[in-house]
């Protein structure tokens, strides 16, 4: 495919930065936060990845696309960011799995993306000042007059604040099989959730019950399940303030609980701890986080805005009442909160994702600890059971 170099388009920040390059993918008007995401492959899960619901992703490696797209390894049903930056957009498709060009799909889903601009002067000026409001203008708004692009930025709603998960979530409830030996069935409140988080799941031999993410805990509580599983997903953390109600009543219930990403914060949150947003936030596939518990250190795959302020290094009363709590993972590059483990009850939580389809796969491991977790309260349950049957 052709691209077009003659219809120009520019990208405006809200501190009046503006970088001006040419049009790609559909053409218009679109606003969202500005971030950048570090990660050299990985571009098809990073746009169908929901966590990227009302952003104009920033791409930090130059040359993008080179790949394709197919319809094996997106993380959703749709692309989910809301504008998309590159400095060099692939010409040529070069893998034998490729069914399409990432322009086909960019125009099929109506992404407004720029290509042209230098990149590595906006991840400058976005590590600078923040992440921050933008737009992308193209076609008839990119001849605006630039104060009128910026007033448009700059009355656009910021992502404090905003609660995204009914934008990304599932409507009705669904379910999928377990597979090999079966541990029973487990809640996920879908805030956002992907698709290689669900196969790691029913891959340990869950039946995934995937729930809109207003269910409420007379809903989850319901389908009797083993254990509960809350996702990733956009939006602050703050702003969700049913969801951590509901959690509360599952830890309160006492049934295991695992959260990623945006469900670590609201873990976080539900243990009584206060969240904040990152200056620019972590999105990349190359972040280093030494787990405490092992001292290994994990090359882990970030997409997060907010994080959990808890104390690294000791052992707090959790301050909603729900016993000791430990940090058990943070960030080497700025010791991030990066992971809760909850002492007393079995609950924990990483802020990264261990899922990762695109790598890094270091942190798999996590999936495995959260299913001996529950077989092991599964299999005690059975035992007891079994002893009040024969008295």
């Amino acid at each position: 495919m052709t691209i077009e170099t003659t219809n120009t388009a520019v990208l405006v920040l809200e501190d009046g930065s503006r970088f001006t390059g040419q049009a790609w993918g559909a053409s218009g008007r679109v606003l969202g936060e500005a971030v950048f995401a570090t990660g050299m492959s990985g571009y098809q899960e990073t746009l169908t990845d929901p966590s990227y619901a009302g952003q104009i992703v920033v791409m930090t490696a130059p040359h993008i696309g080179n790949t394709g797209m197919n319809d094996e390894d997106p993380e959703s049903n749709r692309i989910w960011v809301s504008g998309f930056v590159v400095r060099e957009p692939s010409r040529v498709v070069s893998n034998f799995r490729a069914e399409r060009t990432l322009d086909d799909d960019l125009v099929a889903h109506g992404i407004i993306g720029i290509r042209g601009v230098d990149t590595r002067a906006i991840t400058r000026r976005l590590r600078d000042v923040g992440a921050m409001r933008a737009g992308i203008f193209s076609g008839e708004e990119a001849a605006l007059d630039p104060a009128e692009q910026l007033a448009a930025v700059t009355s656009s709603e910021s992502m404090a604040g905003q609660n995204l998960s009914a934008l990304v979530s599932t409507r009705e409830t669904y379910v999928l099989p377990a597979e090999g030996e079966q541990l029973g069935r487990l809640a996920v409140l879908d805030l956002g959730v992907k698709a290689s988080t669900l196969h790691y799941l029913t891959a340990r031999g869950f039946e995934v019950h995937v729930m809109p993410q207003d269910s409420t805990l007379d809903d989850i509580l319901a389908i009797d399940p083993v254990a509960v599983f809350y996702s990733n997903g956009p939006g602050d953390p703050a702003a969700a303030d049913d969801q951590v109600e509901v959690l509360q009543g599952v830890l309160r219930a006492g049934l295991p609980f695992f959260g990623i990403c945006f469900g670590n914060q609201l873990l976080g949150r539900a243990l009584g701890f206060g969240t904040y947003k990152l200056p620019f936030g972590h999105r990349g596939i190359n972040q280093p986080v030494l787990d405490q518990q092992t001292g290994r250190v994990e090359i882990t795959s970030h997409n997060h805005g907010f994080a959990v302020d808890a104390p690294i290094g000791e052992t707090v009363e959790s301050p909603a009442g729900f016993g000791r709590v430990e940090v058990s993972h943070f960030g080497l590059n700025d010791r991030v909160v990066e992971g809760l483990q909850a002492l007393d009850i079995p609950a924990f939580s990483v802020q990264y994702h261990p899922e990762a389809a695109s790598g890094p796969h270091d942190s798999n491991y996590l999936f495995d600890r959260f299913r001996d977790l529950v077989a092991s309260r599964v299999h005690r349950t059975a035992s007891d059971d079994d002893q009040k049957d024969n008295q």
